[in-house]
């Protein structure tokens, strides 16, 4: 399964916190699954991270390497694919980077994992 990860659902996986459900911990640890990111989350925690409304264990450029590396995470680029597509989304939700990850994973054929019940209302493949 290919899965693109919201940014609560890596930033909740890198730390073990006991928020991440069963069903997503499973999916996660299958190597048969393909675990993205899109570039969209890399740039929410940056944002978050400057203004102090997150902290990080690690440099976020540290923690993407190890999330690479240590758990072959793919990066997906925004395209203008991406960017296009969410004019086809319904205004559920307001926020800007939601709305891009839902685009993205509906133009890469991904499942998004995520707890968010607002992104899990539109119409785009979610597991948590």
């Amino acid at each position: 399964m290919k899965l693109l990860l919201d940014t609560h659902a890596l930033l909740w996986a890198d730390s073990a916190s006991a928020k991440v459900s069963p069903t997503a911990q499973s999916l996660l640890a299958d190597p048969a699954n393909e675990r993205l990111l899109s570039v969209a989350s890399v740039w929410e925690m940056q944002i978050k991270s400057q203004l102090g409304k997150l902290r990080l264990r690690l440099p976020l450029r540290d923690l993407i390497a190890e999330q690479v590396s240590k758990n072959g995470l793919r990066l997906v680029d925004i395209t203008a694919s991406h960017v296009l597509e969410i004019s086809a989304l319904p205004p559920l939700h307001n926020d800007p980077f939601d709305r891009l990850i839902i685009a993205a994973a509906r133009i890469e054929g991904a499942t998004i994992l995520t707890h968010d019940s607002l992104v899990r209302q539109y119409p785009v493949a979610t597991i948590w």
